[in-house]
């Protein structure tokens, strides 16, 4: 019987991560802090690939890697799979998730953003809300990246979040 982790500790502590790299490590340079995001997820996504795939035997092209992620990788992270996978057949991979759970809490209204009656600038904090859930997305980006990179394909990882709370992942598998 595999340990498992409760769906909520987990969002906790992955908002809690975003929260601390963007608000008071890295408060006056997102891209350092984003950049740390995606290591992270990177290492726990090499770990995880390492533990999903140890008694499977190794992957004979990109595709059934990909779709890997996409079935029993996704399944062991979301208990869901990819809703749709996408391909140009030249490298690059667009998955979908209609429903990515880490954003189903996500509001990009700015009511809902802060109580405080000393912030008067609805634009400002939807720039912030938008900023905070792109940051949030870079974790993610990090694991794909780190389980592909495992499974012997270097690639780039991107997010669309333009649909909340649905996700898309832009894989760039690099020659």
């Amino acid at each position: 019987m595999g340990r498992e982790v409760a769906g909520s500790c987990l969002d906790g502590v992955v908002m809690e991560m975003v929260s601390a790299y963007c608000g008071r490590f890295y408060a006056a340079k997102p891209e350092l802090a984003a950049g740390r995001i995606e290591a992270i997820g990177f290492q726990v996504g090499h770990q995880l690939s390492e533990r999903y795939t140890m008694d499977r035997p190794r992957f004979t092209d990109h595709l059934e890697a990909i779709k890997f992620i996409c079935k029993d990788f996704w399944s062991e992270l979301f208990k869901k799979q990819i809703d749709n996978l996408k391909t140009n057949h030249r490298g690059t991979f667009v998955l979908q998730d209609n429903c990515f759970p880490w954003l189903t809490h996500v509001s990009l209204d700015p009511s809902m953003e802060s109580t405080d009656a000393t912030e008067s600038d609805p634009a400002l904090l939807g720039d912030t809300a938008a900023q905070t859930t792109s940051m949030l997305l870079y974790f993610p980006c990090g694991i794909i990246r780190g389980a592909l990179t495992n499974l012997g394909i270097p690639c780039a990882v991107s997010a669309d979040m333009s649909n909340l709370p649905a996700c898309s992942f832009v894989v760039r598998i690099k020659t």
